[in-house]
């Protein structure tokens, strides 16, 4: 399976083989980052973005068949993420993969970049269904119950600002660079977590939805009155926001595992991490504690694939294409798509 990935501000392309049983093996797995691009405005540009991939797919593509050792016409489908993502960069690699595809004749498999994350634990760990995953990136943040492939019940998910996306504006609000999450987490190991008192927003609340508006907007009333702001300063808001961010996830988690022994008392626990936001060492020590407590089993993959990249994307159109879905030339580019919409669900080809 080719599979392409291009929904934000990575270029992706990978090979990846899975035999009958299930069992995958990665040939190869080609990412390109536009951080250097976008680092001058702070966040991602959606036009540069698109413009990049444009640029930069068709090479990535050649990359990643000369690294696993095949020519496109010997894999048997191509797969690309067809949302949810920023439009234009979502239609650069759709439309190639539809090319290759008409091209080869070869099926199509258009992939929701959150199913991509969410079978991604299958790829590298061999999870079985069902299972909890918790997604926390720069987009998104919730709780999905993961049935099997195309099966998916949204537990809890943002109502304002997903987790990556307050990291990078807490960042900027202290003047740490782009990408937000590394540059925060770096700068708050030298600060004292226990300083500001930052609030715990919906913590109280027994629906398993995040916010993060309240605590963004708490750290920024905290840098104003302390304005101009000292080296100290910064890494102590960084580590009280961070410690405060822990904390109401590794709570949520709870509540997410208990509810999840409850529904589904003859299965173990199972937590998945996917995003960005997964390589945090703090937040990832607090979901192990909450594992730990609930007598549940964490599962993080490794970085490389719980960030954007092409080898989730071929993996996740090949569990598809296991059960014999596969997608028409014309289906179109979605900037939303919720994973537990209707069409999400494996409808197998007649033939």
């Amino acid at each position: 399976m080719l599979g392409i990935e291009t929904s934000c501000d990575e270029t992706a392309a990978s090979i990846v083989v899975r035999d009958s049983a299930g069992k995958a093996v990665i040939r190869s797995n080609v990412v390109r980052s536009q951080l250097d691009e976008h680092a001058a405005f702070g966040g991602v540009v959606p036009e540069l973005a698109a413009r990049a991939h444009v640029t930069y797919l068709d090479h990535i593509i050649a990359q990643a068949c000369r690294e696993a050792g095949l020519a496109l016409g010997d894999v048997d489908a191509i797969a690309a993420t067809a949302g949810p993502g920023l439009i234009g960069g979502v239609l650069v690699g759709l439309t190639t993969a539809k090319a290759l595809a008409a091209a080869l004749g070869k099926p199509l498999i258009a992939v929701n970049h959150l199913e991509a994350h969410a079978l991604t634990a299958r790829l590298t760990d061999g999870v079985q269904f069902p299972y909890l995953m918790l997604l926390v990136s720069g987009g998104h943040s919730q709780f999905v119950l993961v049935r099997g492939v195309g099966n998916y019940e949204r537990w809890g998910t943002t109502i304002d600002d997903a987790l990556g996306e307050a990291f990078d504006k807490v960042a900027k609000l202290l003047t740490l660079g782009h990408p937000g999450g590394p540059a925060v987490e770096a700068i708050a190991k030298s600060g004292d977590p226990k300083r500001f008192k930052f609030p715990r927003p919906l913590l109280r609340e027994a629906r398993l939805d995040f916010s993060f508006s309240g605590l963004k907007t708490a750290v920024r009333l905290q840098a104003e009155a302390l304005a101009p702001l000292s080296d100290q300063d910064v890494a102590d808001i960084a580590a009280c926001f961070q410690a405060a961010v822990a904390e109401v996830v590794s709570v949520r988690a709870g509540q997410a595992l208990a509810r999840f022994k409850a529904e589904l008392p003859e299965h173990t626990p199972q937590l998945v991490v996917a995003g960005g936001v997964a390589a945090n060492r703090t937040i990832a020590a607090a979901l192990d504690k909450a594992c730990t407590a609930a007598g549940a089993t964490l599962i993080v993959p490794p970085i490389a694939l719980c960030t954007d990249n092409g080898a989730m994307v071929a993996w996740a159109g090949a569990e598809r294409f296991a059960l014999g879905a596969t997608d028409h030339l014309d289906f179109t580019a979605r900037p939303r798509w919720p994973l537990d919409l209707p069409d999400m669900k494996v409808v197998p080809d007649a033939a």
